[in-house]
């Protein structure tokens, strides 16, 4: 009998026919229990064998000297961040270079993909310096949390003041940007107050694959280590099954025109503009990507000392 091994996964569609039972492996029987939010600390919740987790934070704990977890390079979640800078539509920005010496908001200051954001910025000479930073909510409907994660500096990078919704601070003038994973409700329609700051954002994420040969990782798979010392062939049978999910979920994509009536469009301009593999697991395939990602870390004050590829995905790397 193959072990039992449950995560905690966001509920992305391609993990559909391993719900479905689409999709076996002989060397794992996967239960995926999904998940609004991540588990707070994957690595003592004894609901769970494994877990979708922040690669920033995974990052920092193993910056600290933890190993409370064993990373798999399997990015379940990736992503340009081009399109994750919002303004308003009147707003007269249209480059990353015209947020120097603006306030910018964002929400949550150690975020992953805030973390690839700004170093979109720092790409056009705007550093974390050349800017004054809130980090707060981005609507009235999300929770008031701490999401500064002891990294504010006062007078450059604070809460909020007052709390306000970052969304209402762009409305008002009184942020020139945002920064967000997830679009606030409405924007995507005709009349939206709010528009990306790059007027052709697809076109920026092409550029920029070109420049630098990945997507960006934000979310990877974390198991516990006593699974792992367990079962020493369960990353690589997991990350197997999880590519082979992905590649079945993309062919019915392929073949049912359900999901939007330009979807076939889609993924044929995801075939020319990207090269077959851009989505690859595993260490040799997303070295570079992690790489970069760790010296931002470093660059940007998230990590006291500077780690590769190798020194994040320890077990990957044997």
């Amino acid at each position: 009998m193959p072990p039992r091994i449950r995560l905690a996964l966001r509920d992305w569609d391609f993990l559909t026919p391993i719900l479905l039972g689409d999709v076996r492996s002989p060397d794992v029987e996967l239960v995926i229990d999904r998940v609004a939010a991540l588990p707070e600390d994957p690595a003592g919740d004894p609901r769970y064998d494994g877990a979708e987790v922040s690669f920033s934070r995974y990052a920092q704990a193993r910056a600290r000297g933890a190993e409370d977890l064993v990373g798999l390079p399997h990015f379940i979640m990736r992503g340009f961040r081009q399109r994750c800078v919002i303004t308003a539509k009147d707003s007269p920005l249209t480059r990353f270079a015209d947020l120097a010496g603006r306030t910018i908001g964002l929400t949550g200051w150690q975020d992953s993909g805030n973390l690839w954001t700004r170093a979109l910025l720092r790409r056009e000479g705007v550093e974390i310096g050349d800017a004054t930073w809130w980090v707060g909510r981005l609507t009235a409907a999300h929770p008031v949390v701490d999401r500064l994660g002891g990294f504010g500096r006062p007078g450059r990078i604070e809460a909020v003041p007052g709390e306000r919704p970052l969304v209402d601070l762009l409305l008002s003038g009184e942020m020139a940007a945002a920064f967000t994973p997830f679009m606030p409700p409405g924007f995507f329609a005709p009349d939206s107050p709010l528009r990306p700051l790059l007027p052709d954002c697809r076109a920026a994420e092409v550029a920029y694959f070109h420049a630098v040969g990945y997507v960006p990782g934000i979310h990877a798979l974390a198991l516990k280590p006593a699974v792992v010392a367990a079962h020493p062939g369960l990353p690589r049978a997991i990350s197997e099954l999880l590519d082979e999910s992905a590649r079945l979920w993309l062919a019915k994509r392929e073949k049912y025109a359900d999901t939007t009536p330009w979807i076939i469009d889609e993924l044929a301009r995801c075939a020319r503009d990207l090269p077959a593999g851009w989505d690859a697991s595993g260490l040799a395939a997303n070295e570079a990507m992690i790489d970069a990602f760790a010296a931002e870390l470093h660059a940007q004050g998230i990590t006291a000392r500077r780690l590769d590829a190798r020194a994040l995905f320890p077990h990957a790397a044997g």
